[in-house]
């Protein structure tokens, strides 16, 4: 006989749900949502904003990354329901075809991807980047903390690590970040 709350027993209750309002790329969505369903799996299986790859599923590849209120998450392990009242801007929502984002025309520019999954993350990782920088935040290999970091190689480097390209397109990722930022 199985143990009380098993899959299967007579007293499993389902999933909890919640209805949530996400603020996406500008435009407010009411879902419900299982309380357990990742930002990732919001945008992409109840939303259809597939340009956030699942890559890992565990917060380790990048592929996942969102700004929210402007700074990067792997939606992948971040709640949806955290998120409300919260603006999250996807690849979707940084430019179209027509009118392409800094950053995604320098990445074209520069040849910055390969195969393309990870790009969408990493396209959104280096616009808040970026941003962190330019409000003094520091990194691993910052050298003088009291000073603006400046952008070199090495630091780009540093800044993005936690966004992996298994092509390894990442000289192409860097120039096309030194061009978006203004540093090439």
């Amino acid at each position: 006989m199985p143990h009380a709350g098993a899959p299967g027993a007579p007293d499993a209750r389902p999933p909890l749900t919640v209805s949530v309002r996400l603020r996406i790329n500008g435009e407010d969505h009411a879902l419900d949502l299982d309380i357990r369903t990742s930002l990732l799996d919001a945008l992409r299986e109840h939303l259809g904003l597939t340009g956030s790859k699942k890559g890992c599923d565990h917060g380790q590849c990048g592929a996942c990354t969102v700004l929210l209120n402007g700074r990067r998450v792997n939606s992948c392990l971040s709640l949806a329901v955290m998120h409300q009242g919260e603006e999250v801007t996807t690849i979707e929502g940084l430019g179209d075809p027509d009118d392409l984002h800094p950053m995604q025309a320098a990445f074209l520019r520069h040849d910055g991807f390969q195969c393309g999954y990870c790009t969408p993350g990493q396209i959104c990782s280096a616009v808040g980047m970026l941003e962190e920088s330019k409000a003094g935040a520091p990194s691993h290999v910052t050298a003088d903390l009291n000073a603006p970091a400046e952008l070199t190689d090495p630091e780009i480097r540093e800044r993005m690590s936690g966004n992996l390209c298994r092509c390894a397109a990442y000289p192409n990722i860097v120039a096309a970040i030194k061009d978006a930022g203004g540093l090439a």
